[in-house]
């Protein structure tokens, strides 16, 4: 209820701040173009948000080394909310009220993205989320976008490849209850996989930050699934490998975009060998602009990219293309292009604007072996 009454407060305060003709402010008296970018930095979710700054920074740099937009450099201007939604409300409201950006990079996560988005609609405030997977994100408004695919679609391509190419016929689901893509995305892959003639023979939940699994595990033992799905995030996954393993459960986990981080195979090791999950883009893509953007990312941070830093880099790209596009910093008029992008060329795939604001894009199922992520096949739209 706490949690509940400050996303109220946030999003009255955010209302407050909306007044007549401020979609066609245009910060003409500064020299640069502000962006808000606001994501978990610190806490739980902190790989994910840090990842997709990576990509965002990069962005950023390669905009202003070419001249900028409009003859402007772009600022960033970086909001942590800690992976909690209240705070996700607040920060949002300051970059609008306090900070007067032009538009809003951010959240990774749904449930921060769900709070923020009305803050930003009311205020008309264009906002892209880079990997907010829950169709709730979008439906908030007609200036909230993403550039990652929708977890509709992502339960869909999950279900047919666990038919198709993996031949499972029984499944079993381990939810995050608390947590809304974990939800989502059970449902929608529960919905698809029992309309291709596979069948769920047990349904567990947990909480976001627990540590132990094995009563659940337990019951979906008796089972004897052929998978298990794990519609969650990589802080619990590995967790949850090495207790399967513990258990004598060797079949698949099988998961969603929110497995991509390094610190999954840390967590899980050997356990998660045989396992997949699907995700935005594939590190070893040969296309030349990924490459380019993978070298660069390694040059900076030591490191390959994860899924996160190439949506963040794409949502900066887009956002600033359309800027340019509609030749002001009108935010009305910076909606309409972003909403307008067609066969957009980015490092997350060939990306088309749908009416729904949510991009038509390809989906890519990876397998993790030996530690390693390997790519096992596109799911196309």
């Amino acid at each position: 209820m706490r949690t509940a009454a400050r996303i109220l407060l946030a999003v009255a305060l955010g209302a407050t701040a909306c007044h007549p003709g401020r979609e066609a402010q245009t910060t003409e008296t500064t020299s640069d173009i502000p962006i808000g970018v606001y994501a978990a930095l610190t806490g739980d979710q902190a790989a994910f948000g840090n990842a997709t700054v990576m990509g965002v920074k990069l962005a950023a740099e390669e905009i202003n080394n070419a001249g900028g937009v409009l003859g402007r450099k772009i600022r960033l201007v970086l909001e942590d909310d800690s992976g909690h939604a209240d705070q996700a409300a607040s920060v949002v409201t300051k970059l609008i009220t306090s900070d007067d950006v032009i538009a809003v990079i951010g959240e990774n996560s749904s449930n921060q993205s769900i709070a923020a988005a009305p803050i930003c609609e009311q205020n008309k405030v264009p906002m892209i989320s880079p990997s907010s997977t829950n169709p709730k994100v979008t439906e908030i408004g007609d200036y909230i976008f993403r550039v990652c695919f929708i977890d509709p679609y992502q339960g869909k391509a999950l279900a047919t490849f666990a038919r198709n190419s993996l031949k499972i016929d029984k499944a079993a689901i381990l939810i995050d209850k608390k947590n809304d893509y974990s939800v989502g995305l059970a449902q929608f892959f529960r919905e698809n996989f029992e309309k291709l003639g596979g069948k769920i023979v047990a349904e567990q939940s947990y909480s976001g930050g627990d540590t132990e699994f094995r009563p659940q595990l337990t019951a979906i033992k008796t089972t004897s699934p052929q998978m298990l799905f794990v519609p969650g995030f990589y802080t619990e996954v590995g967790q949850i490998a090495i207790q399967t393993r513990d258990l004598g459960i060797n079949v698949p986990l099988v998961g969603g975009d929110g497995w991509d981080s390094p610190t999954l195979v840390e967590i899980g090791g050997k356990s998660l060998d045989g396992c997949y999950f699907s995700d935005h883009y594939f590190v070893g893509d040969p296309r030349p602009l990924v490459r380019g953007f993978v070298k660069k990312i390694r040059a900076r941070y030591g490191k390959n990219p994860e899924a996160n830093a190439a949506l963040g880099y794409d949502a900066l790209q887009i956002l600033a293309r359309a800027i340019r596009e509609s030749g002001s910093l009108d935010r009305k008029a910076i909606r309409d292009h972003i909403a307008s992008v067609k066969d957009y060329q980015g490092v997350s795939g060939t990306i088309t604007m749908g009416a729904d604001r949510n991009p038509i894009k390809p989906v890519a199922m990876i397998k993790i072996e030996n530690g390693e992520m390997q790519f096992a096949e596109w799911v196309k739209p």
